[in-house]
């Protein structure tokens, strides 16, 4: 038995075949339909949406090679897995054929229930894997695209009705959300799945109740769960039936925070608290900013280091140091980022910058440190994970192009997959430091296929990556910069962290923002 039951179409033009492999399946606590022929099939997959589909490779009507290739190539039902079984397409050639047409599996006949059992364990479980990535991935977007039109908002009514429209879409569920506007004035906005957020009437004293619960006089993030019963006694006039699980967020000492919460007559998974997490603290930030502007530039700020990794990840046998230095005297954030996750054995390394100084630059740079990380949650492939991010910039953000230089590395070997897309090309530190060759076309412009570089990376060798706001002067040529920023690496010295400081000291204040990344794989 496995741990949900699924639904099975089962496909075969013998109804003896058919009775046989339902039969099994039904056994193991799954719901089974049965199509008698390929045309059938195509038609119950398009309405059904099944599980799994196990499918006849040799059919009167329509061929179940055929059948799998309009499934696959339908993106709708291309997720779908397909188990082709047969008792006349048996030789080794057939089994490639199959699969190289778009099946999951393959069995020739007789087939072993036992076997047949682990098969489709297996393909269920691909299935769901993938389902919970896909849809992950399509949260992490929207979250992304909610928290753009959060700080696109021209007043705080208009921000209050994005955050409890945008929690509704992104959990599926009735939410609200409570503010102090900047006139001192407790605002309560609600909104159901699919509907418009409207405001509420509230008693002053909600938030301060809601506050004594978990907050006090803090400052951070918390979350809790409150019963109906409870949720009414602080918010009488709620339409709530099965309780709230709710979310506070408080940017600064001093100030009133902003709650954020869903109705919870279903339990939230991990996923859903950690976007309420991720989205209310976005709320905060918005609030923060609607409430002082006067305090914009230290606001712009506190934003784009919480788009910024918080932590690098500790990763044995290698030594890496970051670096982001905002421009001085620009009170409007940059696009600039860098990313640095484990993936296994391996570290994808990640820079980037996005075209212009404003805090929509700087959430369409987190639009694409998200799209890279939800890339890479099945597969990694540097390549397919640059063709995402210009995907999304192209679709979403058509007036916008970035620059993003990605490596794959693994430190025990010291072999890396490097993909640039315009970037300034990495720095190979030392004695006869040099940039490795120009990438390809920066992102946003056209559709582009992305080449991958593969070079390695000796024991106590330094690469280094940066954005060009730490060369750029209007004054000078690129050229002279880039020379002396590979001058400055022939002598990276002991400490990682020191040359860092060091690089950036030499060109001085900067009118743009700076990332820099530098990797040495020890000993160093």
């Amino acid at each position: 038995m496995i741990d949900a039951a699924a639904t099975v179409l089962v496909v075969d033009d013998l109804p003896t075949k058919r009775y046989i492999l339902s039969s099994w399946l039904r056994r193991a606590g799954h719901r089974v339909v049965e199509a008698g022929g390929g045309e059938e099939a195509l038609a119950l997959v398009g309405t059904l949406r099944p599980d799994l589909v196990v499918l006849d490779v040799r059919m009167p009507d329509l061929g179940g090679m055929e059948v799998c290739e309009k499934i696959k190539a339908n993106p709708e039902t291309a997720s779908i897995p397909v188990i082709q079984v047969s008792g006349n397409a048996i030789t080794p050639a057939d089994r490639a054929e199959g699969l190289e047409r778009g099946a999951d599996a393959y069995l020739s006949e007789p087939i072993q229930p036992d076997e047949f059992a682990a098969t489709v364990r297996a393909m269920l479980r691909y299935y769901r894997a993938r389902q919970r990535a896909e849809r992950m991935a399509a949260r992490l977007s929207m979250l992304a695209e909610i928290t753009l039109l959060l700080n696109e908002a021209d007043d705080f009514e208009r921000l209050l009705s994005v955050a409890a429209e945008g929690c509704s879409r992104l959990v599926d569920r009735f939410a609200r959300v409570l503010a102090v506007s900047p006139d001192g004035t407790l605002r309560r906005f609600a909104a159901r799945p699919g509907e418009a957020a409207s405001a509420r009437p509230v008693r002053p004293d909600t938030l301060d109740k809601l506050t004594a619960i978990a907050v006090g006089d803090s400052t951070g993030v918390w979350t809790f769960d409150l019963d109906n019963s409870r949720w009414a006694a602080i918010v009488p006039d709620s339409e709530v039936a099965g309780g709230v699980s709710g979310v506070l967020c408080r940017t600064k000492s001093g100030r009133p925070p902003v709650f954020l919460g869903v109705e919870s007559d279903r339990p939230l998974d991990g996923d859903e608290m950690s976007l309420l997490r991720q989205f209310g603290q976005a709320i905060a930030l918005a609030v923060d900013a609607a409430r002082a502007y006067a305090e914009e530039h230290t606001i712009a700020l506190t934003l784009q280091r919480s788009l910024l990794p918080e932590t690098i990840p500790p990763v044995p046998g290698m030594r890496i140091a970051v670096r982001y230095q905002p421009a001085v005297d620009n009170v409007e954030v940059g696009g600039d980022f860098y990313e640095v996750l484990r993936l296994g054995d391996r570290v994808l390394i990640a820079l980037g910058d996005v075209q212009g100084h404003s805090l929509h630059a700087a959430t369409v740079m987190a639009e694409l440190r998200y799209a890279l990380r939800a890339s890479v949650i099945e597969a990694v492939d540097p390549a397919r994970s640059m063709s995402l991010l210009n995907a999304v910039l192209r679709r979403y953000h058509p007036r916008m192009t970035a620059t993003v230089c990605i490596l794959l590395l693994d430190p025990e070997t010291g072999e890396i997959e490097l993909v640039n897309a315009g970037h300034i090309p990495p720095l190979m530190a030392g004695r006869e430091a040099a940039y490795h060759r120009f990438g390809n076309l920066l992102l946003g412009v056209a559709e582009e296929r992305y080449r991958v570089d593969r070079l390695h990376l000796a024991e106590g060798a330094t690469m280094v990556l940066f954005t060009d706001g730490l060369i750029e002067d209007r004054d000078k040529l690129l050229d002279e910069s880039l020379e002396i920023a590979r001058q400055q690496a022939e002598d990276v010295g002991e400490d990682l962290e020191s040359f860092c400081d060091r690089l950036i000291a030499t060109f001085g204040a900067r009118e743009d923002d700076v990332a820099l990344v530098a990797i040495c794989r020890a000993p160093c």
